[in-house]
């Protein structure tokens, strides 16, 4: 619509400023001016930064997901025309609960399975010392690395979560969401984001997502068995949907403000798609569209075979692979090690499967349904008040899965992410 006065038309709205939100003032430029016209200026914050990463390192999901959060707030309570801050989070922050889960807030301190004693710096103090250990210890970076995401994945499951993301992204609402800040806040917490459904056009996606990695598996034949529920849900909503929820909160809170407000943003509620028609989904456009490996050949791809529970996809693991590696420890210490580099290779590989197992299985046995009552209310709000929005893209209702996945997810992802 804009064509070439498109760039004049975002720099006369749009001013970037570098920052970094783990930082006290969120790491906003020296330039004293600068800060305080923003200060002045801004009248709503959406605070979209975070580390989605399910085995983080503890410091660096802390600083981000949930002192970044702190320091937003900081920030917004030294704006004098603050009408509104908006924080996106994620709606797993609910841990592996079962049934039907509300809208409803985390106060501080509080545990999903009951454990006293959760307190954020505590928290902060124990993530540094560990970090100060290893390093007057002299242990080299990948250690560091590993043992600061093995922290993390030990104090969220301490306190119920099942990783480091959601325990850090839980404890940023519980910071956002104390009374006392007194601020006018909404929080929007979306399931699984998935590429675009319309906007800017269909299938638009940055970067290989939660349920991508499996479908880009699949494509190129190496995955060919499946650990899940086939029958659980699986919590789809496109980010145009996503963007436009919070678009459209900002729009109701900024007249009607309200001291909290809290959104879950996707499907299982009112459209919900199970793993069995993903399988389906999946098989169907690679049998039809082939994937092309690097030697110019079509891979042909198969039905999955599914494993319904940990127990069966583990025995299957052992029988197929750890045998196999057991076998190549022996040789490797017959022969006198001419076998290193491949056992360990091979090791490395079957260990990071079933680390990556041991992540995702909360999601693949889900079976939750997110309440959005508070989403279905603003819906029909703004529908009744402003018949312009009906071209905004908001019920989960109107998304066709088989349309979505076929037309516009999938290639999406051979367009924009796999090539």
């Amino acid at each position: 619509m804009w064509g070439g006065e498109f760039d004049t038309l975002i720099s006369e709205k749009v001013c970037v400023v570098p920052g970094e939100v783990s930082l006290t003032q969120m790491g906003l430029i020296d330039d004293s001016n600068l800060v305080e016209e923003m200060k002045n200026q801004v009248e709503i914050i959406v605070n979209l930064a975070a580390t989605t990463k399910f085995d983080e390192r503890y410091d660096v999901a802390l600083a981000t997901n949930t002192l970044g959060a702190k320091h937003v707030i900081s920030f917004a309570k030294q704006c004098p025309n603050l009408k509104l801050l908006v924080h996106v989070s994620t709606a797993y922050v609910s841990g592996e609960r079962e049934g039907h889960i509300l809208e409803t807030p985390y106060k501080l301190g509080e545990s999903l399975n009951g454990m006293e004693g959760l307190d954020i710096a505590t928290e902060q103090k124990v993530a540094e010392e560990k970090f100060k250990q290893l390093q007057e210890n002299g242990a080299m970076e990948e250690t560091i690395n590993l043992a600061l995401k093995d922290l993390g994945l030990e104090r969220a499951r301490m306190y119920g979560w099942p990783n480091t993301y959601v325990f850090t992204k839980a404890m940023g609402e519980m910071v956002v969401s104390d009374p006392k800040n007194n601020l006018p806040l909404i929080i929007i917490r979306p399931t699984i984001v998935t590429s675009t459904y319309k906007e800017p056009f269909p299938g638009w996606i940055e970067g290989v997502r939660t349920i991508d990695s499996l479908i880009l598996g699949y494509a190129k034949g190496k995955l060919t068995c499946f650990l899940g529920g086939i029958n659980s849900i699986v919590d789809l909503v496109p980010a145009d949907m996503v963007v436009n929820m919070i678009i459209m909160a900002m729009v109701a809170h900024k007249h009607q403000p309200s001291n909290q407000t809290i959104y879950h943003v996707g499907s299982s509620a009112r459209n919900s798609m199970r793993y069995i028609e993903f399988k389906r989904f999946n098989y169907r456009y690679f049998t039809e569209n082939p994937w092309i490996n690097k030697d110019g050949n079509a891979v042909k791809v198969g039905e999955v075979t599914v494993f319904n529970n940990m127990a069966s996809f583990s025995r299957y693991m052992n029988i197929r692979y750890l045998v196999f590696l057991k076998g190549l420890e022996f040789a490797n210490k017959a022969f006198c090690h001419s076998f290193q580099d491949k056992y360990v290779d091979t090791k490395r590989k079957f260990n990071l499967v079933m680390r990556l197992v041991e992540l995702y299985r909360p999601y693949l046995f889900f079976s939750a349904v997110f309440d959005d009552t508070n989403a279905e209310r603003l819906r029909r709000d703004i529908q009744n008040k402003d018949t312009e929005t009906e071209t905004f893209f908001l019920d989960p209702k109107d998304i066709n899965w088989e349309d979505y996945f076929m037309n516009a997810h999938i290639p999406g992802l051979v367009k924009h992410v796999f090539k």
